[in-house]
């Protein structure tokens, strides 16, 4: 399977037993993703190159799908020269990941298009502790972390880019972390609203630095729960069903 796998924190589960391999099921799940017009994030793994697209059509006869282009044609070049895509997005809140070796350009409607063929396998995690939620950009989480040198300890506070119930990215800019994987954090700090503060040990489990569609780069580190106290699980496991929703309202056009 290809590495896309750990941007996402998956880098040590077994995802067989959740993947998918009917064509009518593929299908049907690609057609859901369509109906509702999900946004789907793409990584072209040979760059770190990050875009947002979503499937526009369904071709049954021909075996492919449609996409919609992303905004940066750097990205879209990028993307015709990898032979190793990921993509990923959420449906009925339900996490589905696939993967490409071959995008090409097309039209649909008279617009600029990609294709690909139809997924041989997808990954559908239906376990609630591998649901992660996109944290609010508006009020993003931040996570203090202390950077231990010799005596000196420094303290580092870094934005989240999102939360489960067994662990959180964190988005790391300036580098100042040390990603190596099995590195533990002690003492963590993540600070939620209403003034709630999670104390809990992150373990480093993967490092991705990613390109932007604006061109910056940044530095993902997938963190999991380190002898996380059961009542501070409870806490974050209520934050993310009030995230959830706070989404659904918004998807629904409630406010």
């Amino acid at each position: 399977m290809p590495t896309s796998q750990e941007d996402r924190g998956d880098a040590d589960l077994d995802l067989s037993p959740f993947k998918v391999s009917s064509r009518r099921e593929i299908t049907a799940l690609m057609r859901a993703l369509c109906d509702q017009r999900q946004l789907i994030r793409l990584l072209v793994e040979d760059s770190g190159d990050a875009a947002v697209t979503s499937v526009l059509h369904i071709d049954e006869v021909n075996g492919n799908v449609i996409l919609d282009v992303p905004a940066d044609t750097s990205v879209t070049r990028r993307l015709l020269d990898s032979e190793n895509i990921s993509f990923e997005t959420v449906l009925e809140r339900i996490r589905i990941l696939f993967f490409a070796t071959r995008i090409e350009e097309c039209e649909y409607g008279g617009l600029p298009a990609l294709r690909i063929a139809l997924p041989a396998s997808m990954i559908r995690l239906q376990r609630r502790e591998f649901y992660r939620v996109a944290t609010p950009l508006s009020t993003p989480l931040r996570c203090t972390i202390q950077i231990v040198d010799g005596e000196t300890v420094q303290p580092v506070t870094l934005s989240l880019l999102n939360v489960s119930g067994g662990g959180i990215t964190i988005i790391d800019d300036q580098h100042q972390l040390d990603h190596t994987v099995g590195r533990i954090y002690q003492g963590c700090q993540i600070y939620l609203p209403g003034s709630t503060v999670v104390v809990t040990s992150l373990e480093i489990r993967n490092s991705v630095d990613v390109r932007l569609e604006n061109g910056k780069h940044t530095r993902r580190l997938g963190c999991l729960f380190h002898d996380l106290p059961k009542a501070m699980l409870a806490v974050i496991q209520r934050y993310i069903t009030r995230l959830e929703r706070e989404q659904n309202a918004r998807n629904n056009g409630i406010r």
